[in-house]
């Protein structure tokens, strides 16, 4: 029953990223209304669903959880790291993709594919345990990740790890929503009703227009930009098979709820991180690559989605 229930879940996610492919192909979405669905999710929808989630489902007890969530998400993003950093120079990345190799390959689509994918597979329960991986991915991204991405275009800008910039990226508006709810869970505020219901409803955006976005992003693709190399199957690997492995191996050390243990390993097999095609093309570094591995990275999640659930539930 728990496995016809997960596999029906996955089945939803593929209906709603078929319905944004097919309004895509006749010509309702494009790039820019792409644009539109990313602000809105991240700016808008994301912010008010973690409050509203957060403010029903977190208590202090899940705070004292989260320490030793967050500290596995952090170990098993560096370990995953240092062996990125390692295939670089095992494989002979080409120099302007090699910071974008160790992010991709170590990082993932935590919170705009994660946490619609988790919310389908576990319910709302699920919003806290996403939001914990969440922030030591984002961290990692948004410091080391972007640091060596930088350092891909060959134009050391001077600029730090540690930074302003950084911290205002870091401090999004996703987890401005988590940051604000956790105070209001630990001053005991009760907003009105009428703000609960809001946030609900804003919030509810969140899985189909995430949905619809991968859809766009799908049908985006051209075969002739993707070139299954030694390369490529290694990030495969290593995105779907060796960071999920590493974080389930890292779980099993420690007694976590079960629940923590399914999203995490759910959340290490997403697919790259959209901002990586971005922060690419901001700094001079090869956009195009990153481009093609979030789009062939997202299309095989929807093989390793459904793998995962199956062996999660039984």
């Amino acid at each position: 029953m728990i496995v016809a229930d997960a596999i029906q879940s996955v089945f939803s996610i593929m209906v709603m990223i078929g319905v944004g492919y097919t309004l895509t192909h006749k010509g309702w979405f494009d790039e820019r209304i792409s644009k539109l669905f990313s602000k809105l999710v991240v700016r808008v929808s994301l912010p008010a669903l973690m409050f509203s989630n957060l403010m029903k489902n977190f208590n202090k007890e899940l705070l004292i959880e989260s320490k030793i969530g967050i500290g596995i998400a952090f170990s098993t993003m560096f370990l995953a790291y240092g062996v990125s950093i390692l295939l670089v120079k095992v494989l002979k990345i080409p120099p302007k993709r090699r910071g974008l190799f160790q992010s991709m390959f170590a990082l993932s689509n935590t919170i705009f594919i994660g946490l619609p994918v988790n919310l389908a597979l576990f319910g709302e329960k699920s919003v806290p345990m996403v939001l914990l991986y969440y922030i030591a991915n984002t961290t990692t991204f948004w410091t080391i990740g972007v640091y060596n991405i930088r350092k891909d275009s060959g134009n050391d800008d001077g600029e730090g790890i540690f930074t302003f910039n950084t911290l205002k990226r870091i401090f999004s508006p996703p987890l401005m929503g988590f940051l604000v709810a956790l105070i209001f869970i630990l001053l005991k505020i009760n907003p009105p009703r009428f703000i609960m219901d809001s946030c609900r409803y804003i919030g509810n955006l969140t899985t189909a227009l995430s949905m619809f976005f991968i859809g766009i992003i799908i049908h985006g693709i051209h075969i002739s930009d993707i070139r299954f190399d030694q390369h490529m199957m290694i990030l495969l690997i290593g995105r779907f098979v060796f960071c999920p492995l590493l974080v389930f191996t890292a779980l099993s050390y420690f007694e976590v709820p079960l629940l923590m243990e399914k999203v995490f390993v759910i959340e290490a097999a997403m697919p790259v991180m959209t901002q990586s095609a971005i922060v690419a093309q901001a700094y001079g570094a090869d956009y195009k690559y990153a481009s093609v591995m979030v789009s062939v990275t997202t299309i095989a999640s929807l093989i390793f989605i459904p793998v995962y659930t199956v062996l999660l539930s039984l």
